[in-house]
């Protein structure tokens, strides 16, 4: 079992840790962020409006293990994006995190937000990631092309 929390700048130092190569900064975040990450960076990614940023947490352990988002929040039509989903430490992927990250994702989305549309961006080479969100019984419409 997994909690969200509001992602903060307390959550800064763990998240840039966490990311620590080009390669897989794009991969999980897109263009949004340059390498290195930095705290302005972050400053900037929290403060949009139109996002509710998480932090993670294994709910047995209190520890974070992860990080999801939710974005491009359109009230007025009611739709938004899910994204950044991270599992960060690779001994706890494929234990289940990631379909409970959407999970509450999309609760949020549906129930907090009162969303009619969710929908989510996934590059067409991260299989994994892929994976799991047809586990998810999320319909794959178009997988984005790395530029």
């Amino acid at each position: 079992m997994i909690r969200l929390e509001k992602f903060t700048n307390a959550d800064f130092d763990r998240f840039i840790d966490w990311i620590d190569n080009e390669s897989f900064m794009y991969q999980f975040a897109g263009p949004v962020f340059s390498f290195p990450v930095t705290k302005n960076q972050l400053t900037d990614y929290i403060s949009d409006n139109n996002r509710k940023v998480y932090r993670v947490l294994d709910i047995e352990t209190n520890r974070v293990v992860g990080h999801g988002e939710i974005n491009r929040i359109d009230r007025r039509n009611k739709n938004a994006r899910l994204c950044r989903i991270l599992v960060a430490n690779e001994n706890d992927r494929n234990k289940g995190y990631g379909a409970m990250i959407i999970n509450e994702l999309l609760k949020i989305g549906f129930e907090e937000l009162a969303l009619h549309r969710i929908d989510l961006g996934v590059f067409e080479f991260n299989t994994p990631v892929i994976k799991c969100y047809e586990k998810c019984a999320l319909v794959i419409e178009r997988l984005l092309q790395k530029n």
